[in-house]
């Protein structure tokens, strides 16, 4: 026997799970079109070179699933979008696309890794991207896009939060403490580990990485600073321009209407090596579940894959919003709304000499904007065919019967409608397309 269960980390979608998930999905892109994003797609399967970057100790590049196909080729199913944009970018076939690029995508996006609440090793991700804007304005909009979102499905300030720091900031604290260049990726990795592992583990895998206790001790203070005044104070060498940058995002927040979502965290700083300014990630402000976005600036992710324009670095900045935790979110908050299964009509035949009959009452419906559940198997009680109807969420009954058909009528019932006498009404054939008016309804 064949196993009914998916893979291990995957999930089937059953037809009242792809409600909801349309339901959630149909919130990203509303979102996505009132930011005037335009939406792009890419192959699952990409290039496994795409994910190898420079700087290691990325759980990412651990996590692919990666193989060589018959041809020969090292390809892997995509872990995350950007690198598949950046390629996008670079390979478009003008040349010289217009800058600024506003995209956003549904991808799904797999990841071997160990499976918890709200961590599948396949989901769906949310992602928006500025391309061409070096002003924090593009990140100030995408936290809009972020929190409008939130607004939309009942998520207020008090549910979520969002977390914000800045890699230049820290690169230059770092930098002050002796970290080099080379290591400053696999430290931010560890760092990002903090609230998972806690200080002890994080000092343990710094000296692993050649950094001394001593300044382990002294980056793990600086990551506990709660807003950029006192950052800015007790950090040595702490880079002035991503200071300046850090406080206007929090002025232009405030403009914008989400102040209230926003926090200062020195410890966030994002795992994954190519961010370079801002970065934020949004939390479940009861500290149940993991993060439920996260994204930031990459200005050399471009130039790294071989931008040939003049400028060493190609500004852009974005976030990955998973389906999974936000999901979790949802239902722990009971946002989530009824999914019923929405049919207009059942269309039964009284007798199977009346079946091609009722198959142009469906054709007629359907054409007139109607969802039609055509009743294909003939039931021998009229009772069999209003149970059925209640079952799939049916409005109305269109029973094509011998009687109102000689009078080109189709007798037609409201299921919904508690008033018994007008609920059932004989509409004529040519009418059959404002079936609404004879109900008192448009």
């Amino acid at each position: 026997m064949i196993p009914v269960e998916p893979v291990m980390g995957t999930r089937d979608f059953y037809p009242e799970d792809m409600r909801a998930r349309n339901w959630l999905f149909g919130h990203f892109k509303e979102v996505a079109r009132r930011f005037a994003f335009q939406e792009y797609d890419a192959p699952v399967l990409e290039h496994e070179e795409l994910y190898k970057r420079k700087a290691g100790g990325e759980e990412i590049t651990q996590q692919m699933y990666n193989f060589v196909d018959k041809s020969g080729y090292a390809v892997t199913l995509r872990p995350e979008m950007t690198p598949t944009l950046a390629r996008m970018i670079l390979g478009d076939p003008t040349t010289k696309m217009i800058l600024p690029v506003k995209w956003f995508s549904l991808p799904q996006c797999w990841r071997f890794e160990t499976t918890q609440r709200g961590r599948k090793r396949e989901h769906y991700q949310w992602n928006m991207d500025i391309v061409g804007v070096k002003s924090i304005t593009a990140e100030v909009e995408l936290l809009a896009a972020i929190t409008t979102f939130f607004t939309r499905v009942g998520i207020t300030a008090k549910d979520v939060g969002i977390k914000v720091n800045s890699r230049k900031v820290m690169a230059s604290i770092l930098k002050a403490q002796g970290i080099s260049e080379q290591q400053f990726a696999p430290v931010c990795v560890v760092v990002d580990k903090l609230d998972k592992i806690g200080p002890e583990e994080v000092t343990k895998e710094l000296v692993q990485l050649g950094v001394s206790e001593k300044t382990a001790g002294t980056i793990i203070e600086t990551m506990s600073a709660r807003s950029v005044e006192e950052l800015s104070t007790i950090a040595e060498g702490a880079d002035q321009e991503g200071l300046d940058e850090l406080k206007e995002l929090f002025v232009q927040a405030e403009a914008y209407g989400y102040g209230d979502f926003m926090q200062f965290d020195a410890s966030v700083v994002r795992g994954l090596a190519y961010y370079t300014g801002i970065v934020f990630e949004c939390f479940d402000r009861s500290g149940e579940l993991r993060a439920i976005c996260g994204g930031g600036r990459y200005d050399r992710l471009l130039s790294l894959y071989g931008s040939k324009q003049e400028a060493s670095e190609v500004p852009c900045v974005g976030f990955g919003f998973g389906d999974c935790v936000i999901m979790e979110l949802l239902q722990m908050k009971n946002l989530l709304p009824d999914f019923p299964q929405l049919t207009d009509f059942v269309v039964a035949a009284f007798s199977k000499d009346m079946l091609p009959n009722a198959l142009t009452v469906a054709a007629k419906l359907r054409e007139a904007g109607a969802t039609v559940d055509m009743q294909v198997e003939l039931k021998k009680k009229v009772g069999q065919t209003f149970d059925y109807a209640n079952r799939v969420g049916a409005q109305y009954v269109a029973l094509v019967a011998p009687d109102e058909w000689d009078k080109n009528m189709v007798r037609v019932k409201d299921l919904r409608m508690e008033d018994k006498e007008a609920n059932q009404k004989d509409i004529p054939l040519d009418k059959l397309h404002e079936w609404r008016t004879f109900f008192g309804s448009t």
